[in-house]
């Protein structure tokens, strides 16, 4: 797999913020088969950041309704999977320099 397409997007919600600040730990969203040593290379050359550990977790699709005049219209969600990456003391990573 080609290290772009490791890394889909920064996931930038209240709890990734609050990672960020107390653990130095970054959210995102990557491709299924992306294993551990494949995100922390991606992260470490988009990046240029030591990493020290890649925690990952696939969440799973959710089931999703909405009625229209025909009735019922029954579906899924995807499932994706999230990194949690954790950098080295004292470096940083700029998610926000993109916006």
């Amino acid at each position: 797999m080609k290290l772009a397409e490791v890394l889909i997007k920064p996931l930038l919600t209240e709890k990734a913020n609050l990672l960020q600040e107390k653990r130095r730990t970054y959210s995102f969203r990557v491709a299924r088969q992306a294993n551990k040593l494949e995100i922390k290379k991606a992260v470490e050359d988009f990046y240029g950041v030591n990493v020290e550990d890649v925690k990952t977790s696939v969440v799973p699709g959710k089931s999703k309704s909405r009625m229209t005049k025909a009735g019922a219209i029954k579906g899924m969600k995807p499932a994706y999977k999230k990194a949690y990456v954790t950098v080295a003391d004292g470096e940083s990573i700029d998610l926000y320099a993109n916006i």
